[in-house]
């Protein structure tokens, strides 16, 4: 087992553990995301294909979905993409259980569409540039990609470890040319400013 599946294997346990009670789980807030939400509003025409990066529950993959895309939802949790389609059953989103470092050779540079929001986050820094070039792989040329992360205030306790500015610079080093950039102040017991973050992918 890789060192990277080894870091995120306990997302697996958490969610058998509150399968029956999602409330418990809190980033599960069972809505779309809504900086997600902001970007479907703004844009007009949405086709082609999107990836949602750990969908847990599947509400932003069905969000995506909803809007026109081809939408394609990930996770390294069974549970997590059982309750997910279970909860949007009917719909045309495709559930996987993926793991984002070992992404079938299909998904490289096939996405028009990507939502990474909190996952980059979850693992340890060790982890991050890996995370940060497998995630802008995915991307189409001319796909965006919207990122959402917190950004690492004073302590650096974790899980999570939030986003330092320098973490967030190094999306353009493959190739991601940012479009847009928000800092979202919000009360959080995790960091009260949040990235939100639009990236363009020009090979």
């Amino acid at each position: 087992m890789s060192r990277e599946k080894k870091a995120s294997e306990w997302f697996e346990d958490f969610y058998k553990e509150n399968e029956n009670s999602h409330h418990n789980i809190p980033w599960a807030k069972q809505s779309v995301n809504p900086l997600l939400q902001t970007y479907l509003d703004e844009k007009r025409v949405h086709k082609g294909k999107a990836l949602v990066i750990g969908c847990g529950l599947g509400d932003d993959a069905y969000a995506l979905a909803n809007g026109g895309y081809e939408t394609v939802a990930i996770d390294i949790s069974q549970t997590a993409l059982r309750i997910a389609q279970k909860r949007f059953e009917g719909t045309d989103i495709t559930f996987e259980k993926q793991d984002i470092f070992d992404m079938p050779h299909k998904y490289c540079e096939y996405f028009d569409f990507i939502f990474e929001s909190l996952t980059i986050q979850s693992l340890p820094r060790e982890f991050r540039s890996k995370m940060i070039k497998a995630v802008a792989r995915c991307a189409a040329d001319n796909g965006e990609i919207l990122v959402v992360a917190h950004k690492k205030g004073l302590s650096d306790g974790g899980p999570p470890w939030p986003l330092t500015p320098q973490e967030i610079e190094e999306f353009k080093e493959h190739n991601l040319h940012e479009i847009s950039s928000e800092l979202i102040t919000e009360p959080s017991n995790i960091s009260n400013t949040r990235f939100r973050i639009l990236y363009k992918k020009s090979l």
